[in-house]
């Protein structure tokens, strides 16, 4: 069964930095196109970055592009995503997602409903 698993998430003042962790077991993420998506309370869940699979391309939103990074260690079997200069607004629940076979984006990271794997999600708080 796959698994995902994420980490790193916590309390960060704005303008800190947090680096989250997507860790997989089960299963290689090689080919897999990993997501980052987030959900603050009474929103819907928003993609933040993508990662397609063998690592062809990287897509990130507009509100967090220039911010925040995306990045695979295959040794790992981890994608993490490395988040700078957060603000309040980037507080919310960030759930990775794994999808088999993604080599290419169009632009934008696949919905929310192209992932058939998440993880369980990991809280970030930006609040000083």
């Amino acid at each position: 069964q796959l698994e995902l698993v994420e980490s790193g998430g916590g309390l960060v003042q704005p303008g800190g930095s947090l680096k989250l962790s997507c860790t997989a077991s089960g299963f290689t993420l090689d080919y897999y196109a990993i997501g980052w998506f987030r959900q603050a309370p009474g929103k819907e869940r928003e993609g933040v970055s993508c990662i397609s699979a063998s690592d062809h391309s990287t897509e990130y939103s507009d509100s967090v592009k220039g911010r925040f990074t995306i990045s695979r260690d295959k040794a790992e079997n981890t994608v993490y995503l490395q988040m700078n200069s957060l603000q309040p607004e980037d507080a919310a629940v960030y759930y990775c997602a794994a999808e088999y076979g993604i080599f290419t984006f169009h632009a934008t990271c696949p919905s929310v409903h192209s992932f058939g794997s998440w993880g369980q999600g990991t809280q970030v708080t930006v609040s000083s």
